[in-house]
């Protein structure tokens, strides 16, 4: 990917919304709701604090995290959708 975060953001790609619910039933694409899941695939270089030190980041490449459901700018590059958002967006890291 040709697109680098700055300073405290990441990139991200959304996980699939649900299609079917778990009773069978298809969803149009009118009720299916935003994910608030997905997996890191970008990450700046961290945060400059007051002092001028840099404070790294505390996700990485690969990570699947929860995040808010409004989190984030979405762009679109090479016909895939991402999300970037600040790292204080970040709920948590699932399964680390």
């Amino acid at each position: 990917m040709a697109l680098t975060p700055l300073h405290d953001r990441v990139i991200v790609k959304a996980a699939q919304p649900e299609e079917v619910t778990k009773g069978g039933i298809i969803l149009p694409d009118t009720a299916k709701e935003k994910p608030q899941q997905g997996e890191v695939i970008a990450v700046g270089p961290g945060k400059t604090a007051e002092d001028g030190k840099l404070i790294s980041m505390q996700v990485k490449v690969g990570d699947q995290i929860l995040y808010g459901k409004y989190s984030g700018t979405e762009i679109n590059m090479d016909g895939e959708d991402y999300l970037i958002m600040r790292e204080s967006d970040i709920f948590a890291v699932v399964g680390r």
